[in-house]
């Protein structure tokens, strides 16, 4: 009988070193619950975001062996929903396949999937996914699939070879089927050198992926371009976005082979932590939507396995305001699939040294408030808040300036009649910002006290009016 104890007792320590390893997995302290992040080590840039057959791929730029940047391959994600991911094998290698070669490492490019064969490049009924990428000072060149993504093979030669003279600073192609022409269309960087004396994006067509001409070139903008079109909300308008890796972009017209601008360079999102941002290609057009990802740059996490993180998957859209057609920014629908617990409170007053979110706490929220400004000089939320005053960060509305004021940034934001339409995305080292429908975006990372976790709503010298606030709790997309 003692050795039957014994062994349900060893038994027993097994199942709980089962739960217990679980429980730690994607939880440590500063670990993002349900922003992207990879196993372990470095990351960077978003890659080949494409869409097929119900699962959307994330690619990005990954040291497999270390925590900091260099080395770099192409680690690979998929998920049916943008928040619940599965890793999978490496996709993308340094040219020669071996993970210590410098000389050749895989750096940022796109996908797409080639529907009608032009590559030639398909075996099997699966439509073959092709991404091209720079394998730096090698040219641009192409890996494909024909089993959804699981395995892929690389094509033997560039399809732009380098520049025989001047830079090998051409990179990031991001490619796209432009209906309209019947071809392929690829944004790609380029720097400086003997005949662009300005950086710029230079614009390719191909009819089959693997041959492509040059036809434009477009001074001022930097790496990792991003080109799609969008209707303008409200109208019969279609216009053209240019998007690039510092969160630049200009609203124009594309015919194909050249981008002509209409807009300066405006800035995207406004956060400290926002860059090399890429849409996915090849959303079902039932669907419809233009969704990007980002790399939140920067942030620090210490004592984690990983390095870095991803952005919420957000919809791009275009609407006019007075000043023009401005891009919107707003988190997918998706993320309501991830909600747990759930607060509201409407229509009331809050007057200083209030707080009516005191018995919230979380470090993962996603909080929705519309706010009358009323007589109050300011308002705002302190997130992962402790047990002392000046603990947390404070996300501070400045009534009389019309300022939201966060994380050290002071951005102009208008009230609309009367109110501030504000969302909040917490996560446990990031905080993502949508005012006004989108038109305000602010991206950051930061550095809690991780056992801080409390909320409070306040007001200053004055009452402010919730119409409401609505937060719910999110639960990990890892457990």
């Amino acid at each position: 009988m003692k050795y039957k104890n014994r062994f349900l007792l060893v038994f027993s320590l097994f199942l709980g070193s089962i739960s217990f390893a679980q429980h730690q997995y994607y939880n440590e302290p500063y670990r993002p619950q349900f922003h992207f992040t990879a196993e372990k080590n470095w990351l960077n840039d978003p890659n080949g975001l494409v869409y097929y057959k119900g699962e959307y791929h994330l690619f990005y730029q990954h040291n497999p062996s270390g925590r900091n940047w260099g080395n770099m391959h192409w680690g690979h994600a998929v998920s049916t929903d943008m928040i619940r991911w599965q890793h999978r094998p490496l996709a993308v290698f340094p040219l020669d396949g071996t993970p210590d070669n410098y000389s050749c490492p895989a750096f940022s490019g796109s996908a797409v999937v080639d529907w009608n064969n032009s590559s030639k490049l398909q075996k099997g009924k699966e439509k073959t996914l092709v991404a091209i990428y720079t394998a730096f000072k090698c040219g641009q060149r192409i890996v494909y699939s024909n089993d959804k993504g699981r395995t892929w093979k690389s094509y033997p030669d560039p399809v732009i070879p380098l520049m025989k003279e001047g830079t090998m600073d051409e990179r990031d192609p991001k490619v796209f089927w432009h209906e309209p022409t019947k071809k392929w269309v690829m944004a790609l960087y380029i720097g400086p050198d003997k005949d662009h004396k300005e950086r710029g994006i230079a614009f390719y067509t191909s009819g089959n992926l693997l041959q492509w001409e040059q036809k434009s070139f477009l001074k001022g903008m930097y790496e990792c371009p991003d080109l799609f079109e969008l209707p303008v909300e409200g109208t019969s308008e279609r216009k053209w976005v240019l998007h690039a890796a510092d969160g630049g972009y200009m609203v124009g017209n594309f015919d194909g082979t050249k981008f002509t601008p209409e807009t300066d360079i405006i800035k995207m999102d406004l956060g400290n932590n926002f860059y090399a941002a890429q849409s996915y290609s090849d959303i079902p057009e039932k669907d419809g939507r233009r969704i990007q990802i980002a790399w939140m740059s920067g942030g620090t996490y210490p004592g984690s396995p990983f390095n870095q993180q991803m952005s919420f998957p957000c919809v791009l859209t275009l609407k006019r305001f007075n000043e023009g057609i401005r891009v919107c920014r707003n988190p997918v629908a998706e993320i309501k699939n991830m909600y747990g617990e759930r607060f509201s409170f409407r229509n009331q007053p809050v007057a200083p040294g209030s707080n009516i979110l005191g018995e919230i706490k979380g470090d993962a929220l996603d909080i929705r408030a519309v706010i009358q400004t009323g007589a109050a000089k300011g308002f705002g939320f302190v997130v992962r808040k402790g047990d002392y005053e000046t603990s947390g960060t404070v996300i501070h509305y400045d009534v009389l300036n019309k300022k939201l004021q966060v994380l050290g940034k002071s951005l102009d934001l208008e009230p609309v009649n009367g109110k501030i339409d504000m969302r909040i995305l917490l996560d446990r080292s990031s905080v993502e910002i949508f005012a006004n429908g989108g038109k305000l975006s602010f991206s950051s990372c930061f550095i809690p006290i991780h056992t801080f976790n409390d909320l409070e709503f306040y007001s200053n010298e004055g009452n402010v009016h919730i119409d409401e606030i609505e937060i719910h709790k999110i639960r990990s997309a890892w457990r």
